[in-house]
């Protein structure tokens, strides 16, 4: 039975595929996770990893017991514009592999597969953050920047699958050299790696004011990590609380050329930096507020903090299943 032909009440199994686990969860159709499971992901072979997230619905489907709507699954990396192709994974070993036609044919279920920055954006619209929402962006801060366009009740995937890849936007031209080749984007300045990354480079030049948070390190700056700067920052640290604002301005800038382009009502932040809360997003709305094209003269987005946390991919997923056209 497909999705949309009497089974949009059912639960639907949702699963989120990093670069480290495999997690899934059973959803109700009011975005409540049922129950979850996880395994490890086997990064190097696509079989393997194909073989993780069928474990992981089973096991789940065992549990449940009962009639199930569909499998969603999220991930991140570049899929074609109908979801049936992995272009590209950062993490995993997809290339150009057929993800859907192969999970379905193994799982026998009617299968979703998509973006997992898609996926919590979908998951923030329908029952999160953006709720009511005519155009809401998802701008996910992890070690980079990932994000998800809903205009008008719909998941807008671009015209080649891969629209919300704004952490590649240029906002330094000649700046940071970034994992995809160019120099100075976004996330390169607004992330997870930019806060390790300013971190270690103000540690180096100034050990004296970087001791607090040289202490975390046993004195060693090349091993500051992002959340070492944001433990930092949380306990009162100055030097750290003035990284996170930077990083928090940075975020602003590039809301508000996002704004310029698409003029959305609402921006989620989500991803593991958000659990910054106020002290990234206070200097985001500042920043926001500076520098939008037409201040004054217009609204700016509303920029909020995402609700549903880290199970914001599978709900997502578990979602866009239950109700995508067969």
């Amino acid at each position: 039975m497909a999705p949309g032909d009497g089974t949009a009440g059912l639960p639907a199994l949702g699963v989120d595929v990093g670069g480290t686990k495999v997690a899934g969860g059973v959803v109700a159709a009011d975005g409540t996770v049922l129950a979850t499971a996880r395994r490890s992901t086997p990064t190097a072979s696509v079989a393997e990893t194909e073989t993780a997230i069928a474990g992981v619905v089973e096991e789940l489907a065992v549990w449940h017991g009962g009639d199930l709507a569909a499998v969603g699954v999220g991930a991140a990396g570049w899929f074609d514009r109908t979801g049936d192709v992995v272009l590209f994974s950062p993490h995993l070993a997809w290339r150009h592999t057929s993800l859907r036609r192969d999970l379905a044919a193994r799982l026998h279920r009617p299968v979703w597969v998509g973006n997992d920055a898609d996926a919590a954006a979908w998951a923030e619209y329908r029952f999160g953050a953006a709720r009511g929402s005519d155009l809401a962006l998802c701008v996910t801060l992890g070690t980079g920047i990932g994000g998800g366009i809903v205009a008008e009740g719909r998941l807008q995937r671009g015209a080649h699958g891969v629209a919300g890849e704004w952490g590649h936007m240029r906002v330094v031209p000649d700046g940071r050299l970034c994992p995809c080749g160019n120099r100075g984007c976004w996330e390169q300045y607004a992330s997870g790696s930019a806060l390790a990354t300013t971190a270690r480079e103000v540690a180096t030049r100034s050990p004296a004011a970087a001791a607090r948070l040289l202490d975390r390190v046993d004195g060693d700056p090349s091993r500051l990590t992002g959340e070492d700067v944001a433990r930092a920052a949380a306990d009162g640290d100055p030097v750290a609380q003035s990284l996170v604002t930077d990083v928090g301005e940075w975020l602003g800038q590039g809301i508000a050329d996002l704004a310029a382009v698409l003029d959305p009502d609402v921006v989620v932040i989500g991803g593991g930096v958000s659990v910054l809360g106020e002290m990234v997003l206070r200097p985001a709305r500042e920043r926001l507020e500076r520098v939008l094209p037409g201040r004054g003269f217009r609204p700016g987005p509303r920029v909020v903090a995402a609700e549903l946390g880290a199970q914001a991919g599978l709900v997502g997923a578990a979602d866009l299943a239950r109700t995508a056209p067969a």
